[in-house]
């Protein structure tokens, strides 16, 4: 027992090193008093925004690592200049219709594609269906989900989640992860040359706080 225990400690030491290293103000900030109800790591993103789709591989690692009981939450934001706010209000709600018809990836995935790629205009609903039903969702179901209360509540919320920050000056620009609505990762200090595991490991520290 007592060599298995020098085994995990070992391994361990490099982590905890890190965390240590971690400092407020610096690898992340405080931007909130009071954090989520439930634990959740929320980035916020817009389609328009190039580094954003540049991120997602690394936002579909962190996915994988999460402990089972952290949500990952995408939450689109608004205030872009590329597009009215009521045009990215109604991408809000496309990112809750990919999700509840259970193809998140390939529907987002899909409009970063549409507006970046192609250089293709989202005006209207109907733009938002024709792509999703061009990668394969069921248009009827897109109707009925753009129309339902749970989908237009969870928009909402994305927006309510955005201006709460906003209002603070947490969050003045996107890709930014915020961990259990209290602690934004400063992504600019992480290891340029390690970044994927100073940033998992910095998720990790910051889910144990209080």
């Amino acid at each position: 027992m007592k060599k298995i225990l020098s085994v995990l400690i070992i391994f361990m030491v490099p982590f905890l090193a890190n965390c240590s290293d971690y400092k407020e103000g610096k690898q992340y900030t405080q931007v909130s008093e009071t954090a989520s109800k439930k634990p959740e790591v929320r980035e916020y993103f817009s389609f328009y925004c190039p580094h954003c789709r540049n991120f997602e591989p690394i936002v579909a690692d962190v996915k994988t690592k999460l402990p089972a009981d952290v949500s990952f939450e995408y939450n689109h934001v608004d205030f872009l200049r590329a597009a009215s706010t009521d045009v990215q209000q109604l991408l809000s709600k496309g990112v809750v219709v990919a999700k509840q018809l259970g193809m998140e990836k390939k529907l987002m995935g899909a409009m970063f594609n549409y507006i970046q790629v192609q250089r293709a205009t989202i005006s209207s609903e109907k733009d938002l269906r024709n792509v999703f039903v061009l990668n394969g969702a069921d248009g009827a179901k897109v109707d009925k989900l753009m129309k339902s209360f749970s989908v237009n509540s969870k928009a909402k919320s994305m927006k309510k989640h955005q201006e709460s920050l906003t209002k603070t000056r947490g969050l003045t620009g996107v890709p930014a992860l915020v961990v259990n609505g209290k602690y934004r990762i400063n992504i600019a200090e992480l290891d340029k040359n390690n970044f994927q595991a100073d940033l998992d490991n910095l998720i990790a520290h910051l889910l144990t706080l209080d």
